[in-house]
């Protein structure tokens, strides 16, 4: 007949086998995020930079570079434009929540601009513009805030 703490010291070894198979998987799938990451980062600069080089070769350097960056700004929109509305609905949380954080290093930037001395010429624009992107900045983040606060309230259970 078999013992029953044999069984017991047996089942609670492949628990502990498991627990140590699941850190270990979890451990293996932050690596392969992690370097996923950084790969498709070196694509897109790998990407940018041919891009750069194929529209120099084929006008002989005679492209204006506004026109280069304004194109790639164009590009960089319509992208945004499109991963933004595939975005699930459970997602937006998160996603006004980084754009309340860039907002704030723009307030951060904003109040640089603002604070700049009068004393040499042309601050005034510099300060102005600064205000105008403080208020903006401002008006994003508290907007950011209901939202955040609204999308959350969606899913708390009725009272």
């Amino acid at each position: 007949m078999a013992n029953p703490a044999t069984g017991d010291a047996v089942a609670q070894n492949a628990v502990e086998g498991a627990r140590m198979a699941a850190e270990v998987a979890r451990q293996a799938a932050q690596a392969a995020q992690a370097y996923a990451e950084a790969a498709a980062q070196n694509y897109a600069e790998i990407a940018g930079q041919a891009a750069g080089a194929a529209a120099h070769a084929l006008t002989g350097g005679a492209i204006d570079p506004f026109v280069f960056r304004l194109a790639i700004f164009v590009l960089a929109v319509c992208v945004g434009y499109y991963v933004v509305w595939s975005v699930t609905p459970a997602l937006h949380t998160p996603l006004m929540s980084v754009t309340n954080a860039i907002s704030s290093v723009i307030v951060v930037g904003a109040l640089l601009a603002v604070g700049v001395d009068t004393v040499a010429e042309g601050t005034e624009w510099a300060r102005g513009f600064g205000f105008v992107g403080l208020v903006l900045a401002a008006v994003n983040i508290f907007g950011g805030f209901l939202v955040t606060s609204r999308m959350l309230a969606m899913y708390s259970k009725k009272k």
